[in-house]
């Protein structure tokens, strides 16, 4: 029987942590000059560098270091004047020299925090650590069910991510989070994520795996000395599933603690159309990788003066924005907090900016446009809609070209053809119907072909006019303005309000 997640919450105290890896948007590799466009065919990307060729020596990305110094500055990290690059040993299919080059005991930045609001309350996050290693290559599994080993009866490998910058941000262990903990796991890659953006040192895009979390949950009775055990959900790639993840992982080991038995630390894979999270491996320490420096890598020691000039070239990061827009928007914190948990601040800033009242930009984004993304399973920020259009419906709404239900139809238009708004508006002919000729005849059309409903209005049933109200939208493809339709449908019935 699954348990119900107050109920976990009442009997157990989670924690939790995360571990993001980012990939940094540079032009070439970690350690060589290979490209790092993605998309391109496979195993087109690569060189005796990446692919760990006897004899091939790497040479350290100059724009990696500085791009991991900026992320590190912008979490509020101390940068080390002195780290290095390990070898990390394990073997992968998709790890062509059989190692990783990571940093391990040396990173370059620690002892950072991100705060993240959540219902009200600030959280602070710990950053452990921000430290530079190189992705991996990519294995397809054809064949199977589930795009996973299992079943599948082959295996491709591809080469060309091999070698990409890829940072990896690790969290303290964040207690204290009660029932918000999945919320406050969401949060948290949220708000990273848009600093990285800000920051322009990565796409974030998680459909292609430039940014991947893998998160770390544990249960323990309240007022216990130790914490629990903890798992490790591996490559999570979207933001609603963070937060299903932390949930659904919390939800499970209630279960096995509840049964007297124990949680294994394990890593664990996320299950997207279940919601539920599968066992994968045993969980590694880091003597099982078998640590040691990278021999053909000098150490990484930044110039003191170089990381003052990136710390003050930082850019406003999104918390400050957030600040400043909600007092120059006059918006109150409630309205910051669900425009920032939407992901729509700076495109209501934007409408506003082209135009549009900001109760106005508001509502749009936050309502019709957040449903058409939730609906596509995208960012709102995806859509291929662009604020200076919204802000142009809101002008034609506010002057009474378009009514509402005129204006999602419009909205409908651009999304579906990319075409500018008032050329679908041209094309679709959505224009309001404003000729009260026009209006009258449409209204005494309806009349005609409803005379029960007529006579129920005259009879002083008034409400019942409403029916004839839609009959006229219909006719007109909804294009009349309903309250002018109304009132003329009772004066041509002699009824007064």
């Amino acid at each position: 029987m699954t348990l119900a997640y107050d109920d976990v919450v009442t009997r157990y105290e989670p924690v939790i942590g995360l571990e993001t890896h980012v990939e940094l948007g540079t032009v070439s590799k970690m350690f060589c000059g290979c490209s790092t466009e993605f998309g391109a065919e496979p195993n087109t990307h690569t060189c005796p560098v990446c692919l760990g060729l006897p004899g091939a020596l790497p040479v350290v990305n100059e724009v990696a270091i500085e791009s991991t110094i900026r992320i590190g500055l912008a979490l509020n990290c101390s940068i080390a004047p002195w780290s290095r690059f390990a070898r990390k040993n394990y073997f992968y299919p998709d790890m062509p020299k059989n190692y990783q080059i990571s940093q391990y005991d040396e990173p370059i930045c620690v002892d950072g925090y991100l705060d993240v609001d959540v219902e009200g309350t600030t959280y602070r996050v710990g950053i452990e650590r921000v430290h530079m290693e190189e992705d991996t290559g990519k294995n397809t599994h054809v064949g199977g069910a589930t795009g996973r080993i299992h079943g599948a009866e082959y295996s491709l490998v591809d080469f060309n991510r091999a070698g990409i910058p890829l940072i990896e941000i690790v969290t303290k262990p964040v207690p204290g989070t009660g029932a918000l903990a999945p919320d406050v796991a969401k949060a948290y890659v949220t708000e990273l994520r848009n600093i990285l953006r800000t920051l322009g040192v990565s796409d974030v895009r998680m459909e292609q795996g430039s940014l991947r979390c893998d998160v770390n949950t544990s249960l323990n009775a309240p007022g216990a000395t130790e914490w629990g055990t903890r798992t490790e959900t591996k490559n999570v790639n979207s933001l609603r599933s963070v937060e299903r993840a932390v949930r659904s992982e919390m939800i499970r080991q209630a279960a096995v603690l509840d049964a007297g038995e124990r949680v294994f630390q394990e890593t664990r894979h996320f299950n997207e159309s279940t919601g539920d999270t599968r066992p994968g491996r045993s969980k590694e320490e880091a003597t099982d990788y078998r640590y040691f420096p990278e021999p053909d890598l000098v150490p990484v020691a930044p110039d003191a003066a170089w990381i003052e000039r990136l710390r003050t070239g930082l850019p406003e990061l999104p918390a400050a924005r957030r600040v400043r827009l909600r007092d120059s928007l006059g918006v109150s914190a409630e309205d910051m907090q669900q425009m920032t948990n939407a992901g729509v601040v700076d495109l209501v800033a934007a409408t506003v900016e082209a135009g549009a009242a900001v109760g106005e930009a508001r509502n749009w984004w936050l309502g019709y446009l957040v449903q058409e993304a939730n609906s596509r399973e995208i960012e709102a920020a995806e859509l291929p809609i662009a604020p200076e259009q919204v802000a142009r419906l809101v002008v034609l709404v506010a002057d009474g070209t378009l009514s509402v239900a005129l204006a999602r139809q419009v909205v409908d238009g651009v999304l579906q053809t990319g075409a500018d708004v008032d050329a679908v508006i041209a094309e679709r002919g959505l224009q309001r119907v404003s000729d009260t000729a026009a209006l009258e005849k449409a209204a005494d059309e309806a009349i005609a072909a409803n005379p029960d409903v007529a006579d129920k209005v005259r009879g002083g049933k008034v409400p019942a006019v409403g029916a004839l109200v839609g009959a006229v939208m219909k006719a007109t493809r909804g294009q009349a303005d309903a309250a002018a339709v109304r009132a003329i449908l009772l004066d041509r019935l002699g009824v007064s309000e």
